[in-house]
């Protein structure tokens, strides 16, 4: 649950056990993140070709890919989000397995990480906010990405103020309460789905 305090300024060690799973997190969320994606595209393409025939993602008026690919929202800079998609998440992944191998990164990268994982992170934040507010519709592999986008950005957020900032107090709570923050997060995201959409997202 916790993000142990080290010794180093950049680097936890590769034996650490939060190092390890930090990685785990980065592969598999990486992996489910960049299948989500790709499917998106996919499913783009499939909407191009029959733009009249309903894609296999489409659960019903509210669930599904159909209400929110073509729109603006889907499309935030002038491209397929999808596309930003797979390539943030291959060096996710890609990165996750040098932490299995127990490599170690050096500062620069974790910095980048950081980055590239806020802006993932406040994508990610506003595209919800559109789909449950303005769209009035839920892409399923768009929560998938939602889904992995959250604990990624926490847990390497939280590693990284313990690893640079060990004696800030900021760093210690969110490295103390790591897990309880993500699942909070979580509920936080479930709760503003119910409230606007009730049980109709099962209809």
């Amino acid at each position: 649950m916790t993000a142990q305090t080290v010794d180093t300024d950049t680097d936890l060690g590769t034996d650490d056990p939060s190092y390890r799973g930090l990685g785990w997190l980065m592969t598999i969320g990486g992996a489910i993140g960049l299948f989500s994606a790709a499917v998106l595209i996919v499913e783009k393409v499939h909407l191009l070709e029959k733009p009249k025939q309903a894609l296999s993602c489409d659960i019903n008026p509210i669930v599904g890919c159909g209400n929110v690919i073509n729109t603006d929202q889907a499309s935030v800079f002038g491209f397929p989000n999808p596309l930003m998609g797979v390539v943030g998440f291959s060096i996710v992944v890609t990165l996750g397995v040098l932490l299995l191998a127990r490599v170690t990164l050096p500062a620069f990268i974790w910095l980048g990480l950081q980055v590239g994982a806020l802006f993932g992170i406040g994508l990610v934040t506003w595209l919800q906010y559109q789909s449950i507010y303005n769209l009035n519709a839920l892409c399923p592999y768009c929560m998938i990405v939602w889904s992995v986008t959250i604990p990624i950005f926490i847990w390497i957020t939280a590693r990284n103020l313990v690893a640079f900032a060990p004696g800030n107090p900021v760093a210690r709570f969110v490295g103390d309460w790591t897990l309880l923050i993500t699942v909070l997060w979580f509920v936080a995201l479930i709760a503003a789905i119910y409230f606007k959409f009730g049980f109709d997202v099962f209809a």
